[in-house]
């Protein structure tokens, strides 16, 4: 016997998995809470049932494009790389990469500031990055830098990273931009180097 959570469950999931391939391919204005439902198979009351609204399913799935893309695990390449300033270069060019990918770019990039506003969109980039992003440049400024100077730079290094994807994201050739950002990038974090 199903219970009603399980119910539940498998509902929310279709219901965003349809949300997600419409917003993806017709972008958030186009959509309608009809057209999730219909290319869900469910009942309008029911995406109503779950969701307060298209801005709270579109939400909802862009969380979960960031959770993909933070989920990837590093490439044993990328593992090898001895320095750690272009093992940052790399994790770089493989988030710009990954995030301008055509189906995740207009939900993460494109229509995603739009839709949920500058500052949730960037919260909920640092709740994925936020701490990968402090580890990193911690190892490249060395773990005596003090927590402000470090939160400083790290903001500025996501910020720089943003800013790139937004770029990459309305290139011709997001991942030939990519690599030309990400060379860029990486001169200018050479200046985050401790002293030897």
């Amino acid at each position: 016997m199903v219970r009603q959570s399980e119910r539940r469950e498998t509902t929310i999931a279709a219901i965003l998995a349809a949300a997600r391939k419409l917003f993806a391919t017709e972008g958030f204005e186009a959509v309608s809470i009809d057209d999730i439902a219909a290319k869900a198979d469910v009942a309008k009351g029911a995406v109503y049932h779950h969701f307060n609204s298209k801005e709270e399913i579109f939400t909802r799935v862009l969380e979960g494009v960031q959770a993909e893309i933070a989920a990837q695990p590093p490439s044993p390449a990328l593992r090898k790389i001895a320095d750690p300033l272009d093992r940052m270069a790399a994790a770089i060019l493989s988030y710009l990469n990954a995030a301008t990918e055509p189906g995740i770019k207009r939900i993460l990039l494109i229509d995603g500031p739009a839709v949920i506003g500058w500052r949730k969109w960037r919260e909920i980039d640092d709740r994925y990055f936020g701490a990968g992003a402090r580890h990193a440049v911690a190892v490249v400024m060395g773990e005596a830098t003090p927590d402000a100077r470090l939160d400083a730079v790290t903001h500025a290094v996501m910020g720089m990273v943003m800013e790139a994807a937004l770029v990459c994201a309305t290139a011709p050739d997001a991942r030939k931009t990519a690599k030309e950002m990400t060379a860029a990038m990486r001169k200018l974090l050479e200046g985050l180097r401790r002293p030897s």
